[in-house]
């Protein structure tokens, strides 16, 4: 039997409900249906308390289709902003890259800034209070010193115009402190305008803002430097930036292309490994193909490869946290049974006297998905979560429904997510690219 579970607010139960029957994972809630995995949990934890001291992190977070790596990195995103980081996420695209000189690098640092998110504003769009943020400050210094509001935070800009790209930048949220003081909207609107990465000319951007330069392709992963400085300038601990999907990458049909995004990631790694980043952390979630692939994935850079191989030490069941990459593990049937029953305790609202199914039901529908898809159901859990919610639903609506009439119409699916690994994703043409892989 579970332990008993806490209520559950019926906004949160609805919203995970909901995610769940779709497929997708809820942003709230998680705390709710979240099991095993402990240990890689406890090294993101220690990350992210890295981060918040002033330090760097980056993590490549490798799981199968369906695994649980969304929602692994919605889980280290809460605990995040717990800890008073700002945090940003964003899945990679065909339209959104590391590394692109077509605009897909701006969209992609576009997409960052505007899921900024706090603690205080957790659902994105948090650019906004940020710089309200470091504005207070500023006043607060101002007073406490007798000095003017524009010395206050120009002063506190300092460290930003030291940066690459970072006197525009700082003149950009001076220009956006004084629209604040001033109470001039149109002033504010075309700072967080170039600060979202909106600008797509630079003539713009001189004319309403002064300065010569805009966060284009060239400038991403600089402008994310600058940032993470900002926010901790701001008065929050530090920027946390988490990337899913970076099989898009691997899908790539270009073969320049895919070097030149693995090259960006290779500088962001070796900053992050040198310490000459700070307050700055990345998760970046992507399938075993994307890693390991020795023709296609990060293991085809031979300088990615070296830095991202296993401890040869890990061996016959040791296992090393330390490292840049975390596999994420197979959930054991043990720990699937106990989320079924926290999906049980989530339809109750935490109350045990309303539970839909008793305990023989869960193990009967355990043993319904090993006969219908083997071992597929525990290792790549998406589906076989979802078809359980599927079911308690019905019997929800349907109080004189049999669950165990019911259990022998369910119908769970293996996913199947790992052949879309294949699709290739046509980019700038490349003459000398290798043939595409058949696979029958």
């Amino acid at each position: 039997m579970s332990q008993k579970a806490p209520l559950i607010r019926p906004r949160d139960r609805d919203t995970i409900l909901t995610a769940l029957r779709a497929g997708v994972v809820p942003r709230v809630g998680l705390h709710h249906i979240q099991v095993g995995r402990q240990r890689e949990i406890e090294a993101m934890i220690r990350d992210v308390d890295r981060i918040a001291e002033g330090g760097s992190s980056i993590r490549f977070v490798i799981g199968a289709y369906g695994a649980g790596k969304t929602f692994f990195l919605f889980l280290i995103r809460q605990i995040a902003l717990q800890r008073k980081l700002v945090v940003c996420q964003t899945d990679l695209s065909p339209d959104r890259r590391i590394h692109a000189t077509g605009g897909q690098a701006r969209t992609l640092y576009a997409e960052l800034a505007k899921s900024l998110a706090t603690r205080a504003v957790p659902d994105g769009g948090a650019l906004r209070s940020v710089l309200e943020s470091f504005v207070q400050k500023a006043n607060e210094r101002a007073l406490a010193r007798g000095i003017p509001i524009e010395a206050a935070v120009r002063e506190g800009l300092g460290d930003l115009r030291e940066m690459v790209g970072g006197y525009d930048f700082a003149a950009v949220v001076a220009a956006y402190a004084r629209g604040y003081e001033e109470g001039d909207s149109n002033l504010q609107d075309a700072a967080l305008r170039w600060l979202r990465g909106e600008y797509t000319t630079k003539t713009e951007a001189r004319a309403e803002l002064g300065v010569r330069t805009i966060i284009d392709d060239a400038m991403v992963y600089d402008a994310i430097r600058l940032l993470a400085r900002f926010v901790r300038i701001a008065g929050f601990s530090g920027l946390l930036v988490c990337l899913d999907e970076l099989v898009n990458l691997y899908k790539l049909q270009s073969s320049q292309a895919r070097k030149q995004n693995y090259e960006q990631i290779l500088r962001i790694l070796n900053d992050v490994l040198q310490g000459t980043t700070e307050g700055l952390g990345f998760i970046l979630g992507g399938t075993p193909d994307f890693l390991l692939d020795t023709r296609r994935g990060l293991y085809s850079y031979e300088a990615l490869q070296s830095r991202l191989a296993e401890n040869s030490f890990a061996t016959n069941g040791l296992a090393d946290y330390t490292g840049p990459v975390i596999n994420l593990p197979n959930l054991t049937p043990e720990e699937l049974f106990h989320l079924l029953e926290r999906l049980r305790d989530v339809f109750a609202a935490g109350k045990a006297e309303d539970w839909l199914v008793p305990d023989e039901a869960l193990h009967a529908f355990m043993e319904h998905c090993a006969s219908r898809i083997g071992e597929a159901y525990f290792r790549t859990p998406r589906n076989t979560v979802k078809a359980f919610v599927d079911l308690l639903a019905v019997l929800q609506q349907n109080p004189g429904a049999d669950w165990r009439e019911l259990l022998g119409t369910v119908d769970v699916a293996e996913d199947r997510g790992d052949l879309l690994d294949q699709e290739i994703i046509a980019v700038e043409s490349d003459p000398d690219d290798e043939l595409a892989t058949l696979r029958l």
